[in-house]
C-alpha cells in the first residue's frame, strides 16, 4: 500500500499505474474506496491500454487516516486536487462514482484546463441538500443536539453516519446554486432503477451543466451500483472515447 501526506497533514492510500496520459483519476463514492469492481476494471484496461491510472481513498476512507463522519466535502476536494497535482500532474480524465462524481464536478468547474474529460457513474452533486430536505424532525433534532444522523444502509460495512460537517461543508460546496461551464467532453451515465440517485437528478443536472459536448446515458434496470458486466462496458467505453479524442 502507497500512501501521500497532503499539504493539510491527511495520508491517503493510493494505486498508481503508470503510463500514458492524460492519466484516468477514478474517484469513489460515500463509504466505498478504491478496491472496487468499477477501479478494477477500469485499472484493468488501463494497463491493457498502456494508460496512467490513479485511484485513491477520500481520507475517513478505505485505507486512508480517519474515520468518514470526521470529514466533508470541502476536505474531499482538497484531497483530491492535492493527490492529483503530486501523482497525475497535467490534463487527467475524472472519473467520479456518486459522491466521486459530486468532486469531479466540482474540479472540473474550477481546474476546467487540467481536464481533459469526464465521465460520472451516478453522479451525486448536492445529495447532503436533497437528504436534509427529506429529513424528518427526529432526524433534525439528531444532527442538532448529536451532530450526526445515522441511516440504515443496504451495502456492506454497516450504518451510513452522515455528520454535521458534511452538511454544513456540503452547503459551501453545491453545484446547482451557479452555472457549470464544462468545456470539456462530459459522459454521464445513469442508471434507472437507481433509488439513491433518482433518474430525474441526472435529467436535472444535464439540463443544468453548459459545454460543447455533454452526453448522458440512461441504463435500463442499472442500480447505484452500477456495476455489472454491461454496466461496466459501458464506463469503460464513454473512458476510451474520451482518451481518444485527446491521442
Amino acid at each position: 500500500m502507497m500512501l501521500h501526506t497532503t499539504a493539510a497533514g491527511r495520508r491517503l492510500a493510493y494505486d498508481l499505474i503508470e503510463g500514458a496520459g492524460p492519466a484516468v483519476v477514478f474517484l469513489h463514492g460515500f463509504r466505498s474506496d478504491r478496491k472496487g469492481t468499477k477501479v478494477a476494471a477500469l485499472a484493468d484496461w488501463c494497463r491493457a491500454e498502456g494508460r496512467a491510472m490513479l485511484a485513491f481513498d477520500l481520507s475517513g476512507h478505505g485505507d486512508s487516516d480517519g474515520a468518514v463522519e470526521e470529514f466533508g466535502i470541502s476536505d474531499w476536494v482538497e484531497d483530491a486536487a492535492d493527490i492529483i497535482d503530486a501523482l497525475a500532474p497535467g490534463r487527467h480524465v475524472l472519473v467520479g462514482s456518486s459522491l466521486g462524481g459530486w468532486l469531479s464536478f466540482l474540479l472540473a468547474r474550477a481546474r476546467p484546463d487540467r481536464v481533459a474529460g469526464l465521465v460520472t457513474i451516478a453522479a451525486a452533486p448536492d445529495f447532503t441538500r436533497r437528504m436534509e430536505a427529506g429529513f424528518s424532525d427526529a432526524e433534525r433534532a439528531d444532527l442538532a443536539d448529536k451532530g450526526v444522523v445515522t441511516r440504515p444502509s443496504d451495502y456492506e460495512g454497516g450504518d451510513y453516519v452522515f455528520s454535521r460537517r458534511l452538511f454544513d461543508q456540503g452547503a459551501r460546496n453545491l453545484v446547482f446554486n451557479e452555472p457549470l461551464t464544462l468545456p470539456m467532453p462530459v459522459r454521464m451515465l445513469q442508471g434507472t432503477a437507481d433509488v439513491d440517485v433518482p433518474m430525474s437528478e441526472a435529467l436535472r443536472l444535464l439540463d443544468h451543466a453548459t459545454g460543447p459536448d455533454i452526453r448522458l446515458t440512461l441504463m435500463r434496470d442499472a442500480d447505484h451500483r452500477f456495476s455489472a458486466p454491461p454496466q461496466l462496458a459501458l464506463m469503460l467505453s464513454a473512458v476510451a472515447e474520451i482518451v481518444g479524442q485527446e491521442a
